[in-house]
C-alpha cells in the first residue's frame, strides 16, 4: 500500500505543545534563579546587619535581626512544578500518533500497491482512537467508562476533541465536505467511514444508531474493505488521488 501523507497535525501539534511547555518551564526557571537571588541577597543583608549588632554588643538589636533572618529563609521562593496536565496530553497524543501507525503498518502488510489509502474496492476514511476503556456508542455521542482489575467503575467521561466533538463527527465532517467537494467535481464517490480503536484493552459496548462504523482492530477494517461492493479502477483512483491532493494545496496555501 502507498501511503501519501498530505499533513501530520498530531505530530505537528505534539512538537507545538512540547515547545510550548518547554518555553513555560523556561521562563518559570528563569523566574524563580531571579527570585532566588533576590531573596538570597536580602538574607545576606539581615546577616550582615545581625552580625555587626553582635560586634557592637547590641544584643536586642542581634536578638531581633536573628529572628528575622530566619524568617526571611522561611520565604525562600518555592521551585517551579512541571505542568502534569500538558504532559498528559501530550502522552495521549503520542498514544494516538502509535495507533495510527499501528493501523497504517498493518493496512500496508495487507493491502497490495494498487491501494494508496483508497484502493479498488472504494474511499475509506478511518479515524484512529487509542482509547484505554470500554466505548459506548449513541449515535454521535460517545462516552468511555473504565473499570478496576476488579470490574468497578473508576471513571466515565464523554468522548470529545477540544472543539467538543465526538469520534464520529470528527469523521464525518471533513468525509461530508470531501465528498461534496468530488462530486462538484464529477467524483460520484461515497466514502465509507470507520473509527478504529487500537488499544489492547479497547472494548466496543452496546451501540445504538451508530452514525459510523467501529471496529477494534485492523482486521475489522480489512473484513469491511473485503465486502465493500464500491469500485474504482485505475484512472478514476488516479483521478481522486489529484482531486484529494489539490484540495489539501488549496486548503494549506489558505493557513499559510
Amino acid at each position: 500500500m502507498r501511503v501519501i501523507e498530505l499533513s501530520n497535525h498530531p505530530g505537528d501539534m505534539l512538537a507545538d505543545m512540547s515547545r510550548r511547555r518547554h518555553a513555560a518551564q523556561s521562563r518559570a526557571q528563569n523566574g524563580y534563579q531571579d527570585a532566588l537571588i533576590r531573596h538570597q541577597a536580602r538574607v545576606q543583608t539581615i546577616r550582615v546587619r545581625r552580625d555587626r549588632a553582635r560586634e557592637h554588643r547590641q544584643w536586642w538589636t542581634w536578638l531581633r535581626l536573628t529572628f528575622a533572618v530566619w524568617a526571611e529563609q522561611r520565604r525562600a521562593p518555592a521551585k517551579p512544578v512541571p505542568d502534569q496536565a500538558d504532559a498528559d496530553t501530550e502522552d495521549k497524543i503520542r498514544a494516538g500518533i502509535a495507533g495510527e501507525q499501528l493501523v497504517a503498518t498493518d493496512l500496508g502488510r495487507a493491502l497490495a500497491d494498487d491501494w494508496t489509502l483508497l484502493g479498488p474496492h472504494g474511499l475509506f476514511a478511518i479515524e484512529v482512537k487509542n482509547i484505554n476503556a470500554t466505548v459506548y456508542v449513541d449515535g454521535d455521542r460517545w462516552r468511555a467508562d473504565k473499570y478496576d482489575n476488579y470490574g468497578n467503575l473508576v471513571e466515565q467521561r464523554p468522548i470529545t476533541d477540544r472543539r467538543g466533538r465526538s469520534p464520529s463527527e470528527q469523521l464525518n465532517q471533513p468525509a461530508d465536505e470531501l465528498e461534496q467537494f468530488l462530486r462538484e467535481r464529477g467524483q460520484q464517490v461515497t466514502i465509507q467511514r470507520l473509527v478504529v480503536l487500537t488499544h489492547r484493552r479497547s472494548r466496543l459496548g452496546p451501540s445504538r444508531r451508530p452514525t459510523v462504523r467501529v471496529a477494534t482492530s485492523t482486521a475489522d477494517v480489512l473484513s469491511l474493505v473485503d465486502a465493500s461492493d464500491g469500485q474504482l479502477d485505475v484512472r478514476r483512483r488516479a483521478e481522486v488521488e489529484r482531486l484529494i491532493r489539490r484540495d489539501h494545496d488549496f486548503h494549506a496555501r489558505g493557513r499559510r
